[in-house]
């Protein structure tokens, strides 16, 4: 099993972009303050502001959120579109159901779906203010690592594999 900081040897060398890892993705906020105190205060991310419009958000590893306001300009997305945080315990899933439940108002949160056990993990997933998905999960293990360890499960010539998410 390999640690969570490791860095983990590159597989395609023959590729045209060789990077070292992967760095960031982005999203949209309507308001950078707004926004900043629900994910530093109950999502518990580091937030910095970099750029007038932007800060960036992180939560461990090598890996962060460019967060941008765009105002008006915002494209809501769906929940298939999200950003997971794992944690420790079906209990701490559920306790943070509770308290987004609860916080509904405080701030901003628009829908919180239901606990389930689906694809492997015990997870609720919950709509910001700026229509961003969050998946708050727990999985027995580190599903990052197991993902890659367990390696391709469908080709792209198989007959059950559409290519549509299910």
């Amino acid at each position: 099993m390999r640690i969570a900081n490791e860095v983990v040897p590159k597989v395609n060398e023959k590729s045209v972009v060789r990077g070292e890892y992967l760095s960031h993705g982005t999203l949209e906020c309507y308001d950078l303050r707004r926004s900043r105190r629900f994910y530093e205060e109950f999502l518990g991310l580091e937030c910095v502001r970099h750029a007038p419009s932007a800060m960036a958000v992180r939560c461990g590893l090598r890996f962060h959120i460019v967060c941008l306001d765009v105002g008006q300009a915002l494209k809501p997305v769906g929940q298939k579109n999200h950003w997971g945080i794992d944690v420790g315990s079906v209990a701490e899933v559920e306790r943070i159901h509770e308290a987004a439940i609860e916080l509904t108002s405080t701030y901003g949160i628009r829908k919180v779906t239901d606990c389930v056990k689906q694809h492997g993990v015990y997870s609720f997933y919950l709509e910001d203010l700026d229509h961003n998905w969050w998946e708050i999960q727990y999985y027995e293990g580190t599903q990052h690592d197991d993902m890659f360890d367990f390696g391709d499960q469908y080709g792209d010539s198989d007959p059950n594999s559409s290519g549509k998410t299910p």
